[in-house]
């Protein structure tokens, strides 16, 4: 018995080839952050249980997710990841098995403006998609968050696309409330931004995606993901700032 997973917010152009591409799972559970277009509309319509939480952060939302799972086995994909039929046959096969693992990861293909990004740092990008709820939890990150998982794990043959981002725009976006969901925990900490944040941070991401991942070998678009990721860190430490601004 397998449980399906998700975390939404206006997903209306996805939330259909999504759930029908989760077609293996013996419930659907659709955690939903107060979408204003049709995302739980169509959730509904395709038999997926939706659940209605305000959103306070990423692993917050994951955990309770997490919660809400009848079956120990899940699936936990995000709605911009592919999930292919012969991954879905993999998964199925490998849950079927008797045997001491406990969690898979599997290795997704990284798309940016609908180029397949095979360097600037993702040449590794292999993520747990697949667990038993009775031995994995979500860290307490508000941003990037991570799985604990307590057990032996394995990678999946198969690959998932990860259509993160189609335009520079959306990528933006996003960057933008990560930075935000960053600055907020740095404040809370009681971190002061300072010379080193604003200029060597920011330098540094940079530098490190373009030339030591070798985001270089992926033209332009690597070239654009390098620029966007390190206005990404200059951006979280002048929100910091801000804060501090508004109490000094």
């Amino acid at each position: 018995m397998i449980s399906a997973l998700a975390i939404t917010y206006n997903e209306e152009k996805h939330i259909e080839r999504f759930i029908k591409s989760l077609s293996f799972a013996d419930e659907i559970v659709i955690i939903d952050s107060n979408s204003s277009d049709k995302t739980v509309e169509i959730a509904k319509a395709h038999n997926a249980k939706v659940i209605i939480r305000d959103f306070d952060n990423f692993s917050a939302q994951k955990q309770f997710a997490l919660e809400q799972a009848k079956h120990d086995w899940v699936v936990f994909f995000d709605l911009d990841e592919d999930i292919s039929e012969a991954l879905a046959t993999e998964i199925q096969e490998k849950i079927k098995v008797k045997h001491d693992v406990t969690a898979y990861k599997v290795k997704r293909n990284f798309y940016f403006m609908g180029k397949h990004m095979k360097y600037s740092g993702f040449q590794n990008d292999v993520v747990f998609r697949v667990f038993k709820k009775s031995h994995a939890t979500f860290s307490s990150n508000p941003v990037h968050e991570t799985l604990s998982v307590n057990g032996n794990t394995e990678v999946l043959k198969n690959t998932s696309n990860h259509y993160s981002y189609c335009t520079f725009d959306s990528f933006n976006q996003k960057l933008t409330s990560y930075s935000k969901l960053q600055a907020q925990m740095l404040y809370d900490k009681k971190v002061r931004p300072n010379f080193y944040h604003f200029v060597i941070r920011p330098f540094w991401r940079f530098f490190h995606q373009f030339f030591i991942k070798f985001g270089i070998l992926d033209g332009k678009e690597g070239f654009i993901l390098a620029y966007l990721n390190a206005f990404g860190v200059l951006k979280r430490y002048l929100f910091l700032w801000t804060m501090y601004r508004r109490i000094d």
